[in-house]
């Protein structure tokens, strides 16, 4: 808005733009949305590993480069037609030097690493809990992101006492200059820490769903399993690590690390 002659202009970056939450009702929740923009985040950080091909081919990890295992057709057109994973990297500039590894290998070793954690299911779900009490409070953290959406709306009005101030009263520019850009660089400093602070408490607030969900059906395991399940590997597994002599390592969803 022009205080001068009350018309209304579009802000070109004069003002900094202060996004105040709550203003309108969201259309799904705020809790929802932060940790779909985390998977998000997650899956443009991990490159090609959430290719959607199969429930393979998004979980296996490469020891030599950490980058993700892909799916190849051998013999597409006949008999001997196979399916296995390899490093997407491994023909490339990197060469990594994991071999490659076929669903029944994978299976086989999921299974061996599952039934090694259940049987020790009391002592994980006590840790998974201990992990979801202390590591993903996000306490301290919601009162920095209080504070600090405090002080960007007050440096937000303070920038436009200033414009305004200046438009009315003749000053040396200089200074006003000055004044502006001290205050536009406390706010982008603030609206920084802003940013990291709400990407640290959507993390936590994420990781908490995922233990809770793992702790959940962990809890509700009887005993061990003598073939593979679909379910139990998508929901509990986080990801399979294969290393140069074909060994294999299941991180569970807890961060439990079992080498099978």
């Amino acid at each position: 808005m022009d205080f001068l002659n009350k018309k209304t202009k579009k802000n070109e970056g004069e003002v900094p733009q202060y996004y105040v939450e709550g203003n309108h009702e969201a259309i799904i929740s705020p809790t929802v949305f932060d940790m779909v923009q985390a998977e998000l985040e997650k899956r443009k950080r991990g490159g090609s590993r959430y290719s959607g091909v199969s429930i393979f081919s998004n979980k296996i990890k490469c020891a030599d480069c950490g980058g993700w295992f892909g799916s190849k057709v051998w013999h597409s057109t006949d008999k001997y037609r196979r399916v296995i994973y390899r490093c997407n990297s491994k023909y490339k500039d990197k060469k990594c030097g994991t071999p490659h590894v076929t669903e029944e290998e994978v299976k086989a070793v999921f299974l061996s690493a599952y039934n090694k954690l259940v049987s020790e299911k009391a002592e994980i779900v006590a840790n998974a809990e201990t992990i979801r009490e202390t590591l993903c409070r996000t306490d301290a953290l919601e009162e920095e992101k209080r504070n600090l959406e405090n002080d960007m709306a007050v440096l937000a009005g303070m920038v436009q006492n200033i414009i305004g101030e200046n438009a009315r009263i003749a000053q040396d520019q200089g200074e006003y200059q000055e004044r502006y850009n001290g205050l536009v660089e406390r706010y982008d400093t603030a609206k920084a820490r802003y940013d990291e602070v709400v990407r640290a408490i959507t993390e936590k607030e994420a990781q908490n769903e995922r233990l809770a969900g793992f702790i959940k059906i962990l809890k509700a395991q009887d005993g061990i399993i003598a073939e593979f399940d679909e379910r139990l590997w998508s929901s509990m597994v986080d990801f399979v690590t294969v290393g140069r002599n074909k060994e294999m390592a299941v991180t569970f969803r807890d961060g439990t690390e079992i080498i099978a």
